[in-house]
């Protein structure tokens, strides 16, 4: 029989703004996270202010925003209108208060839920605002929410705008640290999407002049089919070429906020492009043939837009605001005007277009009859097979993709075994390689399907037609901290940029780290992951402590494991750098260059080195 719980008066508690967020911040954040992922809560809390400040440039106030990050703390001074003085701190700790609830002050911006600067304060152990206005000042001080001082309005020469500074909360973003790749992302986007804005990253300038056209030409892969087709309207703008590559390459952004998870502005892009060029054409192409290798950057302003999340990373409202037509209507018009008119202005560029559209199916054809018989030896082998072994989060739909659901690739069946053992059966899945992989450098798609371990893996991941139907929202390679280890990582990282671009790209693919040591007394057992935390370890528990050295996933027991998978599993982002290109990058990894390839492997038994803050 159930235990009998009390249900009284004193079971009912009201909670302040500031205990809501500290207690529930995935709602106001998403994921807290030390700063390895993009998304992770610290880039959130940097996001939030910026928005503020970028608001205010697009409503004419401003031309430059100043971003400072030094050892934890972050410092945003922008030159627009100032809080108003007498609003400073409701603004930042009174929930629903806001000049953004006003449409006269503020119009077509993300931050419309009056909660972003409150959920920065309240999840930072400091937090200080100042706003400048017509020669005067006013300052503010919070610790965890909590005002420690509210000083006077006072007389200052500097110019209008406000400066934030906050250090995020390390009781709650435990032993975070800024990436600077994923900040200089973050702030470059603004850049591109607010032409004539100059963004100062620790003194660093970043500005573009030409929008979305600047943003592909320094984020794409190789060369472009034809030249960038760069199309604007009012509320819109679409910057889009071909590239050699698999996939499809789609940026999208909602009111200058990137939305990574695209959304119902991105879908209404990608129906409309495709209606659209075969109309021009007078063509019935396929869709994926139209698509595949397209490289495109999509901005929308929507009035009023609602997100399907906290942290704004993917469009849920499908109209340009609440007397607005549908995006689905208004992509395809504004499409149907400025892409068919510029294809028949630029009749080279047409013709260029529809080669790649030709290669496609050309290519889509030849495999046909391959992709049949992958797809017949792929249910086969899931019928009979081990090499995966999914997780219940599948089980309702086992196409769909459930956020929190990880697949882990491993090779060595004792590896695989003890992290089949330890893994958690709801969210985590387990794919077992055999042997190395090919070396797919420079290879035909048509390798995919005729290599039975590339063929299975891309069926557990179910990505044939593209990143939609994902079934795993983070793909893990754990493999040996050793050079063969390593070995097998460039190559599964290379199948993977080879053929799956976008799915690096949006930040699904992650290296898992294993400790090389175990340090023990009869008391305790330390974990260590390099020689560094070993030393640690041993200065804390003694020297006599007995010390083991991992040579292999193989040695760690399923027990073991599951510390390493757990709540604290540190895995660390596959991320293609801004300048880099993946053709060089891959020629290095994977060519003939032999030699110079070994030598780095030996050298660099990490894939990434923590870019930080300085």
């Amino acid at each position: 029989m159930a235990e009998q719980v009390s249900y009284t008066e004193d079971n009912i508690r009201s909670l302040s703004w500031k205990e809501h967020i500290r207690m529930r911040p995935g709602m106001y954040i998403g994921k807290v996270g030390d700063g390895k992922d993009s998304d992770d809560g610290i880039y959130v809390l940097l996001k939030e202010v910026i928005d503020n400040s970028v608001d205010e440039y697009t409503m004419g106030n401003g031309k430059s925003v100043e971003v400072g990050i030094r050892n934890g703390e972050v410092r945003v001074r922008d030159y627009g209108r100032g809080i108003p003085l007498g609003k400073v701190v409701d603004c930042v700790s009174k929930i629903n208060t806001g000049g953004k609830y006003d449409s006269r002050a503020f119009k077509k911006t993300v931050g419309l839920n009056g909660v972003g600067t409150k959920a920065v304060n309240a999840l930072s152990s400091s937090f200080q605002v100042e706003s400048f206005r017509e020669g005067e000042s006013k300052t503010a001080t919070f610790a965890l929410g909590e005002l420690q001082e509210d000083r006077d309005i006072e007389a200052t020469t500097k110019r209008n705008g406000t400066k934030v500074v906050f250090i995020p909360d390390e009781d709650l973003f435990k032993g975070y640290k800024y990436r600077m790749e994923h900040v200089e992302k973050l702030l470059w986007n603004y850049a591109y999407l607010n032409t004539g804005l100059s963004i100062y990253l620790n003194g660093d300038k970043l500005k573009s002049d030409n929008g979305l056209l600047d943003l592909l030409e320094s984020t794409m892969d190789g060369k472009a089919r034809y030249p960038i087709i760069q199309l604007k309207g009012n509320d819109i703008e679409v910057a889009v070429t071909h590239s050699e590559a698999y996939g499809e390459d789609i940026q999208s952004f909602v009111n200058g906020q990137y939305t990574p998870q695209g959304g119902t502005h991105q879908a209404a892009f990608r129906e409309a492009y495709v209606r659209v060029v075969r109309d021009f054409f007078n063509k019935d192409y396929d869709t994926g043939d139209v698509r595949s290798g397209i490289v495109c950057a999509v901005s929308v302003k929507v009035e009023e837009p609602v997100f399907e999340s906290q942290t704004k990373t993917k469009l849920g409202s499908s109209e340009m605001g609440p007397q607005g037509p549908t995006l689905k209507s208004f992509m395809f018009d504004f499409l149907k005007t400025e892409l068919d008119n510029y294809l028949h202005r630029n009749p080279e560029i047409a013709q260029q277009l529809q080669s790649r559209i030709l290669q496609n199916e050309r290519e889509r054809k030849d495999l046909a009859g391959i992709k049949k018989l992958a797809r017949a030896r792929a249910k086969k082998a899931s019928l009979h097979n081990k090499k995966l072994r999914d997780c219940r989060a599948h089980l309702n739909d086992k196409h769909a993709r459930n956020e929190e659901s990880t697949l882990f690739i491993t090779e060595g069946d004792s590896a695989s075994g003890s992290i089949t053992k330890a893994r958690d059966v709801v969210t985590q899945a387990v794919f077992s390689l055999k042997g190395k992989p090919l070396n797919c450098f420079g290879l035909t798609k048509k390798i995919v399907y005729q290599n039975e371990e590339f063929n299975l893996l891309q069926s557990a991941l179910n990505i044939e037609d593209g990143l939609d139907d994902l079934r795993y929202n983070k793909v893990v390679i754990a493999t040996d901290a050793d050079v063969d280890g390593m070995h097998i990582r460039l190559l599964l990282i290379t199948f993977f940029l080879q053929f799956f671009p976008d799915l690096v790209k949006k930040g699904h693919l992650y290296v898992l780290q294993t400790p090389l040591f175990r340090v023990r007394n009869k008391k305790e057992t330390v974990y260590c992951y390099d020689e560094s935390e070993k030393h640690g370890a041993l200065s804390r528990l003694g020297v006599k402590s007995e010390i083991t050295r991992f040579k292999g996933l193989g040695e760690i027991s399923p027990d073991e494991f599951s510390y390493f998978i757990g709540e604290d599993m540190r895995i660390d982002p596959v991320v293609v750098g801004r300048d880099a290109s993946l053709k060089e990058m891959l020629g290095f990894f994977m060519g003939k260059n032999t030699p110079d390839r070994q030598k780095f492997i030996i050298e660099n038994l990490r894939v990434e080195k923590d870019n930080v803050e300085e």
